[in-house]
């Protein structure tokens, strides 16, 4: 197919198809786009190119649609793995806990788990977050901090 016949093509069905597409998925550019792609690997063109290109996208719509529902289900089954395997963490519950931990900035967040449910040292901790072990250890404090705040954990006294 030369250049010309294909971007009548694109201009005269194109928005069409994008809109038809929109009913079964959320990226119909993307299926559009790769429709027009299969129309110009074609060997022979088929007899009616519109209908043709109204059905390869239709097919393509559903099964990016089918997709993108079964990775959003699978993102919300992993999105829901439990923190701990207890009810109860170290006299704490676990809801509590993991509520707590999520409040936090992931930059701290990551530190404290490394560092308390790691067994990692701040050098540790540290190289695995890309930092240095100042600010390891500030992230840290600051963490530490806000959880004994957020679960009304007070300090221990120093001897």
């Amino acid at each position: 197919m030369t250049v010309r016949p294909l971007a009548e093509l694109i201009d005269r069905h194109a928005a069409a198809l994008v809109l038809y597409a929109r009913q079964w998925c959320g990226t119909p550019d993307d299926v559009v786009q790769e429709a027009f792609c299969r129309f110009v690997a074609q060997r022979k063109p088929p007899t009616d190119p519109a209908a043709w290109l109204f059905r390869v996208v239709r097919n393509a719509a559903m099964d990016a649609g089918k997709a993108d529902r079964r990775r959003r289900t699978r993102e919300s089954r992993v999105a829901k793995v439990e923190w701990f395997a207890e009810a109860e963490v170290e006299g704490l519950d676990a809801e509590d806990a993991i509520a707590a931990l999520e409040s936090l900035p992931p930059d701290q967040r990551e530190v404290i788990v490394a560092r308390l449910w790691g067994g990692l040292t701040l050098e540790q901790v540290a190289a695995s977050a890309g930092c240095s072990v100042s600010s390891a250890h500030r992230r840290y404090e600051a963490g530490i901090a806000a959880l004994r705040e957020r679960l009304g954990v007070e300090c221990p006294k120093k001897m």
